[in-house]
Order: structure tokens, then sequence, then C-alpha cells
């Protein structure tokens, strides 16, 4: 599976000495230190999970980003819920039904800056067939030859037929689920 993230970035004409800004270009995503992760709560209680396969490509300069752009496809059948019956569970029909909707995506269509290194990426989210507007709220950090990109943002999993049938009972398991995502990317 092909994983990419593509920062570009402008680098300060005064950090340079007076000379002209060059983009700056981070192209692989480290998966190892990259992740994507879910809460949600069962009868209460706070139930851990991620993804273990994603794609992500991210374009972006933080001094232009509005001309920013980003997509993320998880791979739904990579998911671990906690435990294998919890697996199993949740890759079937009334859940994310991946024999039908194998992968999840957002993809934007605008970013917005909020001031420091804050941001927000408007688009659409894509699950299960269904698709919605979504804001995910985010912040970049350069560290030496990385770049980190995190956030999190809250989803409803009715509003995209989520646990179907007795699952729709939000008694059981809540209808928000917080997803947290971390992507780290190298330099080129």
């Amino acid at each position: 599976m092909i994983r990419r993230l593509i920062l570009s970035t402008s680098v300060s004409a005064l950090a340079l000495g007076g000379m002209p800004a060059q983009a700056v270009e981070y192209g692989t995503l480290q998966a190892a230190k990259s992740s994507v992760a879910l809460t949600s709560k069962q009868m209460g209680v706070a139930v851990d999970g991620h993804f273990k396969k994603f794609n992500a490509t991210i374009s972006f300069d933080p001094a232009k980003p509005t001309a920013a752009s980003a997509r993320i496809d998880l791979d739904l059948n990579s998911v671990d819920a906690g435990s294998p019956d919890a697996n199993d569970e949740v890759v079937g029909k009334p859940w994310f039904n991946v024999k039908v909707f194998p992968t999840a995506s957002f993809v934007s269509s605008s970013v917005k800056a909020l001031g420091g290194d804050r941001y927000e990426a408007i688009g659409k989210l894509n699950i299960k067939g269904k698709s919605q507007d979504a804001v995910l709220p985010f912040t970049v950090k350069q560290d030496g030859s990385s770049a980190t990109f995190a956030g999190s943002f809250t989803v409803k999993r009715l509003d995209f037929a989520i646990g179907e049938g007795a699952w729709s009972d939000v008694g059981t398991v809540a209808n928000e689920v917080q997803v947290k995502f971390n992507l780290v990317a190298a330099k080129k």
C-alpha cells in the first residue's frame, strides 16, 4: 500500500539569511509513527480502537493554507476494536459492512488558518456510502526532518448508518465517536 504525505512549506527569507524563500517537502508517511484511532462508549465505558492500514496525502503550505489539500483513506477491514470478537462484529453489515464499503475517506475542499500552528480542513467525510460535510481541526508541528499533522473530531455514527438495527440504541453504544489522527512525515 502506497503511503504518501506531501507537505510544502515556505521557509522565510530571513531564516535563510536573505535568500529567497524555498519550499520544504515532506514526502514519505512514517507509518510506524503515525496513527488513526477512535474512542467510542459502550454502556458508558470508553472503548479504544485504531486502524492498522490507511493512506494519507496532504499538500500544505502554511503561507497559503487556502491552496492546501488533504485526503485520508481508511481500510475499514483493518480496524482493531479491542478484541477478536469486537473486530469480527464491527466489520459486519450492521456496522462498517466492509464487504460493500471497504474504505472510509475524508477529502478536503479547503483549509482555513486559525492562527499559530492551528488549522481546519473543510471537506467531505465518506463512510458506508454516505457523504457529509466535515471540519477537521489540526495542528502542524515541524521538528527537524519531519512534520506532524495531529487533530481530532467527532463522528455521529448513526449519521452514517454505523450500528444498524439493535445497535442503533445509543444507550448501549453512544452515537458520538471520537477520531484522532497523528500523521508524521519525513522530509524528502
